[in-house]
């Protein structure tokens, strides 16, 4: 009897601890239910932020106050995003209450644009706004700036002259019909310039944006009819001080020579020309004598070209074989020199540099040199309610044009037997008696 007691007290108590053990797992399954509110840096509620556990998809999102709820466990670690603002990640620890705070997101420099009255974020510009990576501009050594920008911007069109200076065109979307001019309007840091782009130091580049559509105009009026070009130059970056120096040496030349002919073959020519129209060869004002005759057949014939001691009655050109397409051009050579000194700080910044530049023109005698300097510094007074500075740049040129294509279509029309020099060293060539 006592037997079937215990084995009844032995029964009821393995039925109780099978109920637990199904009870316990059912309720440690749960997890706990983490709420708080999420706002911004000014202290409004943010609605929609996302929260999720991290390592997964399981989330939910605030509501128009900026409150949430979410089962988690005690070891999960809830993540916070939204877009504009920065992710935030805070682990659970057994918290019941979590409140979060998220601070802006800012871009970085090359995403802003600059529109004239303000610094947006290139996604938002509804214009039709270019933005140049000055980095590979600065691959292409040039005197104007401007005409690195070449194959760089859709719908922008560049055309230069080949002088050293690298006077350049620029025909943003066609030919407009309101203006007299087909140039674009240049604005740096801030204000409009007439100065041709050739005295702009390219190493003093931070930026470069070209409006191209009618809402330049909404800004700069009607002088923005055929496209705005923004240039805004170097500051100070908040940090060390810093010194940097580059230097580049490039060479430039004529890729396909003009052939042209010597004198003997410039008479031999001239000849066949006179023989043709059947006129005597030797009533030439070249100074060229042939002789010459009719073979067997009938066949005008050439034995020898004559030329006199002297071209000129005053005896000082003598007869030469010169090739004047060689004794115009050159290969040139273009010399940079460029050194900067920047510094910044909480308070203020300042940047410094000096520039100098050469370029030799293909066409002899011809030059363009650069002396730049420029000072750009920004200072914040009285707990940052002043702020003064200044963008300072002082610039001096010296050029020495020549017609490129005036002078080569000369050499290649100039009589090969004329001499570059006289017997007393002036001048030869074609001059007029």
């Amino acid at each position: 009897m006592k037997k079937n007691r215990n084995f009844r007290t032995l029964k009821r108590g393995l039925l109780i601890m099978a109920f637990v053990g199904l009870f316990i797992p059912g309720v440690m399954g749960q997890g706990v239910e983490v709420t708080g509110k999420v706002i911004d840096s000014e202290g409004y509620p943010l609605p929609g932020v996302t929260i999720v556990k991290a390592g997964t998809t399981e989330g939910t999102i605030t509501d128009a106050e900026g409150q949430y709820s979410i089962n988690v466990s005690g070891d999960e670690t809830l993540v916070f995003s939204f877009i504009g603002m920065k992710t935030v990640q805070v682990p659970v620890n057994g918290q019941r209450t979590i409140n979060v705070t998220l601070e802006q997101e800012y871009v970085d420099l090359e995403q802003v644009v600059v529109t004239g009255y303000s610094s947006q974020r290139r996604s938002d510009i509804t214009g039709a706004v270019s933005v140049v990576e000055v980095d590979d501009m600065m691959k292409t050594p040039d005197s104007n700036p401007i005409k690195a920008l070449q194959g760089r911007i859709p719908g922008v069109r560049i055309t230069s002259d080949g002088s050293p200076k690298g006077n350049a065109s620029i025909n943003i979307r066609g030919i407009n019909s309101l203006r007299s001019d087909n140039n674009p309007l240049y604005i740096i840091d801030g204000v409009p310039t007439q100065a041709g782009m050739h005295e702009l130091n390219s190493n003093d580049i931070e930026s470069i944006q070209v409006l191209k559509d009618a809402s330049a105009a909404s800004i700069y009026g009607s002088r923005a009819a055929n496209g705005v070009i923004v240039i805004t130059t170097k500051k100070a970056k908040e940090g060390k001080t810093v010194v940097e120096f580059d230097a580049y040496l490039s060479s430039s030349y004529y890729n396909n020579k003009i052939d042209v002919l010597n004198t003997e073959q410039y008479g031999q020519a001239m000849w066949q020309a006179y023989v043709n129209r059947g006129a005597e060869p030797n009533t030439n004002n070249m100074g060229y004598e042939y002789d010459w005759g009719y073979d067997g057949n009938g066949n005008p014939e050439l034995n020898k070209i004559l030329l006199p001691a002297y071209l000129d009655a005053a005896q000082t050109m003598r007869p030469a074989d010169t090739d004047w397409f060689s004794e115009v051009t050159r290969p040139a050579l273009m010399q940079s020199y460029n050194l900067s000194l920047s510094n910044g700080t909480e308070k203020g910044n300042y940047f410094f540099s000096v520039g100098y530049l050469d370029n030799e023109g293909i066409v002899k005698h011809s030059n363009f040199s650069r002396v730049s300097t420029r000072m750009n510094s920004e200072y914040k007074l009285w707990d940052d309610k002043l702020t003064i500075g200044e963008n300072f740049t002082l610039n001096m040129t010296q050029e020495l044009e020549a017609n490129a294509g005036a002078a080569i279509d000369q050499a290649i029309q100039a009589l090969p037997v004329i001499p570059v020099y006289t017997e007393d060293g002036g001048w030869g060539g074609l001059r007029e008696e």
